[in-house]
């Protein structure tokens, strides 16, 4: 019965580090936080409980719903909080502070909500602006991998694919060679490959394809794990590109990550790091 106490206390713990919103608090109306912060739901063995701390614990039971809880859910919620209080006041009498699990374990939740709110209130204070937006989209299409359109021949030995290069290098049709040579079930095709990302083929086939101008074959075999690949580039293309209001979410999550990357890097740039 102990431990299943502990198991709920600890749930509850985790669930107070994920969905604590301390900047949110923050943001409310100057008058309001102070009655929160007065007001006292529960008083446990001389501990007073805040509606602060409740309002926080209630946050955290709902996953910050915005639809508020009845008043039966709150009876029912403080009920919890005034057990978890008990649990922790029992762990305390019991010397469980001084036990360097315990100890770290309260450190590192301490560290994580801190963490939470310096962050969110460095996000609040340094938005990613229009501008900033459309140089990170343009960045990022930027960097989009074109697509190609190539035919391989696919055998194995390199001497097989030697002998396939001089004879197309004499004139021979690509696609009746790779129906009679090729072993990948492109053959039946003539070995079309179709539309691809280099991203979606094995290194050595995809630095081959990348290296080639449009209707170029390989001069040498390209060997790879599934043998050696003669392979002819018929085109290529750039990316359809998705509209900026579409991506803009994503484009801004991404953005402000960035920006507060760059933040915690100038923090450890000026702060004194040792690792043992």
């Amino acid at each position: 019965m102990r431990n299943s106490r502990l198991i709920l206390v600890l749930a509850i713990a985790g669930a107070l580090a994920a969905c604590t919103k301390p900047a949110e608090d923050a943001a409310k109306p100057a008058a309001e936080a102070a009655q929160a912060a007065s007001a006292t739901v529960a008083t446990v063995n001389g501990k007073k409980i805040s509606g602060e701390v409740f309002d926080v614990f209630m946050k955290a039971v709902t996953g910050g719903s915005e639809e508020p809880p009845t008043d039966e859910q709150k009876t029912q919620m403080l009920d919890q909080l005034i057990n978890m209080t008990l649990a922790a006041q029992a762990g305390e009498k019991d010397g469980m502070l001084k036990d360097p699990s315990v100890a770290a374990r309260i450190d590192l939740l301490r560290t994580q909500i801190l963490a939470e709110a310096a962050t969110e209130k460095y996000v609040k204070a340094n938005p990613v602006s229009e501008a900033d937006l459309k140089a990170e989209y343009d960045a990022q299409i930027a960097q989009m991998p074109k697509e190609y359109k190539a035919r391989h021949i696919l055998v194995e030995k390199q001497e097989q694919a030697e002998s396939i290069i001089r004879e197309l290098q004499a004139g021979g049709d690509f696609e009746k060679l790779a129906k009679a040579e090729s072993k990948d079930s492109s053959a039946a095709s003539g070995g079309d490959l179709g539309w691809f990302s280099p991203q979606s083929m094995v290194k050595p086939f995809a630095d081959a394809v990348i290296a080639l101008e449009k209707g170029q074959i390989t001069t040498t075999p390209v060997q790879s794990e599934f043998g050696f690949h003669v392979i002819k580039l018929e085109d290529m293309r750039s990316p359809e590109v998705p509209d900026f209001e579409q991506v803009k979410p994503q484009v801004e999550m991404f953005a402000q990550r960035k920006k507060l990357q760059a933040y915690l890097d100038e923090l450890r740039k000026t702060a004194d790091v040792q690792k043992n």
